[in-house]
């Protein structure tokens, strides 16, 4: 039997196992602070929304499997912002460690240098090592942390970002890319 891996764009048919690797987290980490977990339909039209805006969401597949997913989207909503992205990945949690992580994060990070974007942004949830590692060894740099602005399983959480510039700053000028 062939063995078939690959990172491509999502699609929605991939909706349902992005659903499932993405619940874990929700139901038993604080990594989200999301409170409940969304379903295969809000997954859906996160991936629609996300590629309707001319961002970037993909999934690295292994023998139709999807072990993790990453993608980039708006880091705020004022118009200064818009060549600053926040970038995000999760892993099927038996894939943490696997180089999965490395290779899906590094080819988003190969696409958003090649895109008009200056720099990505991650946000991390404190304590997540193996979070900051990809992050370092992608070339991240941590640029701040918020103390206890997030409350999830009656405990109070810390957050760190992380940033990487995309293009030579402050020489880039993205009124020159179109």
């Amino acid at each position: 039997m062939q063995t078939t891996k690959n990172i491509r764009a999502a699609t929605i048919r991939d909706a349902a196992q992005i659903a499932e690797i993405y619940s874990y987290y929700v139901n038993n980490t604080v990594i989200t602070f999301e409170l409940t977990a969304p379903d295969v339909k809000e997954i859906e039209e996160r991936i629609s929304n996300c590629l309707a805006s001319s961002f970037e969401w993909i999934v690295y597949e292994n023998n139709n499997a999807i072990l993790g997913y990453a993608y980039y989207g708006t880091f705020k909503e004022r118009k200064a912002y818009d060549y600053t992205c926040e970038t995000t990945i999760y892993l099927r949690r038996d894939c943490i460690h696997s180089g999965v992580g490395t290779a899906l994060y590094g080819h988003l990070m190969d696409s958003l240098k090649k895109s008009r974007m200056a720099v990505a942004v991650g946000c991390i949830a404190l304590p997540n090592e193996p979070s900051v590692r990809l992050h370092e060894k992608l070339g991240f740099k941590q640029c701040g942390i918020f103390k206890n602005v997030g409350r999830k399983f009656n405990s109070w959480v810390d957050i760190g970002y992380w940033a990487l510039d995309l293009k030579q700053l402050p020489e880039y000028r993205p009124e020159s890319w179109y």
